[in-house]
């Protein structure tokens, strides 16, 4: 048994990171707030929310609420310094964007923590997610003449809509890149956490000089300017099918540049396949942050015949995983814990995802792992109510969320198939994904099958995630409309290029591959 814990590690508190927080960006921070930017400055406009972490409950800083006018002069505004940035020499660029690397850097440790707190990702991802964004906009400042070359700004900033779960490798990262294209860039803050991490960013970035506006609220409040402003030149969004979907019907309305990342059901096959040591390794880091990001995998679709061997490689590995509370340890010195995952974004997702197993289970689906929080750990009478153990289905029923659509938890499904076609009709459950994998000896048989899986990477035994750098990133069917991403794709789908030019990516007129 390990021994019990009592106390949040010394300098890791809530407290500790706000306060650290005021004295890096004063300007950025009120004793019991976060501001909005736009107009090249910091303001108190809107009503800020409460809001709880959902690692102990500890009351955090939420995101001001503005209203649909003053989002509509932030918008304007952006045009402004767009139409300024736009000019700026690319050497001053890269060099205005180094200059924002270096400060993030040198706060590294600082935006982790806000991560810790506001969104529940363990030390090591939390300082994985800043790192990736750091190093990530780095490769393209070091590569982006030739990336520019005959190209131009948009005629507007670029909208950036995120979720919660990677404010800083997915949104921050965007933002810069867009900026160092020569577009201004405006960012709503997600309403559900991050909002502390993202503003201390953004306040780094303004200081050098960088055009961006950060402003927060409602997205019915916000969308219409944010999205259907005629001065926004893109729009990128990463989210749900839901709101992706009237995102995608007001931008092909207006014929505006467009980025939706939308999640699908990444689904993992396994077929003639014996490497069993193999998946045992993987597994945990499957579970990594809790199954909170698009490119998670949730579904394992298993030949029947191979059932018992995918359970004896399988539950050993999830009765393996860690989980509690990032920050707590038994004696001060103590290095923070190692864990595969905390808690989900707040305990109204957790309950809502516990409801899902319950009404499975009631409609036939066979639990065959259920974690108890007994096994987490936790400080004594810790609120755990943001926390969900692993959960194992076999059959999920179709009338389930579970069957057909992204669980964004700890929660895996299994489904057991006897033919090929089976199969793929299986891993294609969800009209298009981001990535799948398929597991198999024959390298023959994977080159044969894996074209016929509708997800923009597949991975032959192997995870595929977004990627860094120079890998790109889209997705098939409903889990992705518009411009692909990724190295210069990134780029491209920023920047005018030749007349006529037709970006790769999946629109309602065509799909384009690289």
């Amino acid at each position: 048994m390990a021994p019990p814990l009592t106390m949040v590690k010394p300098g890791t508190a809530w407290s500790d990171a706000w306060q650290r927080s005021l004295a890096v960006a004063p300007e950025a921070f009120r004793d019991d707030r976060v501001l909005n930017h736009w107009a090249a400055s910091w303001r108190t406009d809107g009503r800020s929310l409460a809001a709880t972490s959902p690692v102990d409950g500890t009351p955090v800083v939420g995101p001001p609420r503005l209203d649909a006018a003053t989002a509509q002069q932030a918008v304007r505004a952006g045009l402004d310094e767009h139409r300024a940035w736009r000019h700026v020499p690319l050497p001053e660029r890269e060099a205005r964007v180094g200059a924002t690397l270096d400060a993030l850097s040198e706060h590294r440790d600082l935006l982790a923590l806000l991560l810790v707190w506001e969104i529940g990702k363990p030390w090591r991802l939390a300082r994985a997610d800043v790192d990736r964004a750091i190093d990530g906009v780095r490769w393209y400042v070091d590569g982006i003449e030739p990336m520019l070359e005959g190209r131009s700004p948009l005629p507007g900033p670029v909208s950036n809509i995120a979720s919660w779960n990677y404010p800083m490798s997915v949104l921050v990262h965007a933002m810069l890149v867009q900026a160092l294209a020569g577009n201004a860039v405006i960012a709503k803050a997600p309403t559900d956490g991050g909002v502390a991490c993202l503003t201390l960013a953004c306040a780094l970035a303004a200081r050098e000089g960088i055009p961006v506006t950060l402003v927060s609220g409602s997205g019915g409040d916000l969308s219409e300017a944010l999205v259907r402003s005629p001065e926004i030149g893109c729009v990128s969004f990463v989210g749900g099918r839901d709101t992706g979907a009237r995102i995608a019907t007001a931008v092909a309305d207006l014929g505006k540049r467009h980025i939706l990342e939308q999640e699908g059901l990444n689904t993992w096959g396994i077929w003639n396949y014996s490497d069993w040591p193999a998946l045992t390794a993987v597994i945990p880091k499957l579970f990594d942050y809790g199954k909170q990001r698009c490119t998670a995998y949730p579904r394992f679709v298993v030949q029947r015949s191979l059932f018992a061997d995918f359970l004896a490689a399988y539950l050993p590995a999830v009765r393996s995983l860690r989980i509690g509370h990032p920050l707590a340890v038994e004696h001060p010195d103590d290095p923070l814990p190692q864990l595969d995952f905390g808690p989900l974004i707040n305990a109204a997702k957790a309950k809502e995802l516990e409801d899902q197993v319950s009404e499975a289970i009631g409609r036939g689906a066979v639990p065959l792992h259920r974690g108890t929080l007994d096994e987490g750990a936790f400080l004594p009478d810790q609120d755990t109510s943001a926390y969900v153990p692993p959960v194992t289905l076999l059959n999920p029923p179709p009338s389930s969320p579970l069957h057909y659509a992204e669980p964004f938890g700890p929660v895996d499904t299994i489904v057991l198939v006897d033919t090929e076609a089976e199969l793929l009709a299986a891993m294609n459950a969800s009209n298009g994904a981001l990535v799948a994998t398929l597991s198999t000896d024959d390298p023959d048989t994977y080159d044969r099958l894996s074209p016929q899986i509708r997800a923009f990477k597949t991975g032959h035994g192997k995870p595929r995630s977004r990627g860094d750098r120079d890998e790109l990133f889209g997705g098939f069917g409903h889990s992705w409309r518009g411009a692909f991403v990724g190295g210069e794709l990134l780029v491209r789908a920023v920047t005018d290029g030749p007349a006529g030019e037709r970006p790769p990516g999946n629109f309602p007129d065509y799909h384009l591959m690289p």
